[in-house]
């Protein structure tokens, strides 16, 4: 367990890395970037270090969720999540919103995964 933790961490961070990367082409980047980069450098220390204080994944994910909920709140309608995969380009507002709303929700879990993990001393070198 220990083992596959670690590896899945890997792939969270590269995952996160990566969609620091592809938000070059966004409208608003800095925002999406500093998110996604956060949650790039919680994964990056936590892989590397084997442990990182509870605060920082606990305040990344707040920040996430509550961003996600905001943007399903006001935006995407629900039939807008079936559309996400159609297209890689901007299709609609509404596919827009769903698609940002759902990487917000991804790293408010990996983030909570986290927390639950180093409680459980599954994350331990």
């Amino acid at each position: 367990m220990n083992r596959f933790f670690r590896g899945v961490n890997w792939v969270m961070c590269a995952l996160f890395l990566l969609s620091v990367v592809v938000q070059w082409n966004d409208p608003d980047p800095v925002r999406w970037m500093a998110i996604y980069g956060a949650a790039f450098a919680i994964c990056l220390v936590l892989a590397i270090r084997g442990r990182i204080p509870a605060a920082a994944p606990l305040s990344v994910m707040a920040v996430a969720v509550a961003w996600s909920l905001a943007t399903m709140g006001g935006g995407p309608a629900v039939n807008a999540y079936s559309h996400m995969f159609d297209a890689w380009e901007m299709k609609s507002l509404p596919v827009e919103e769903a698609r940002e709303a759902t990487g917000l929700l991804i790293v408010g879990v990996w983030m909570i995964v986290i927390v639950v993990a180093q409680r459980r001393g599954v994350g331990k070198k």
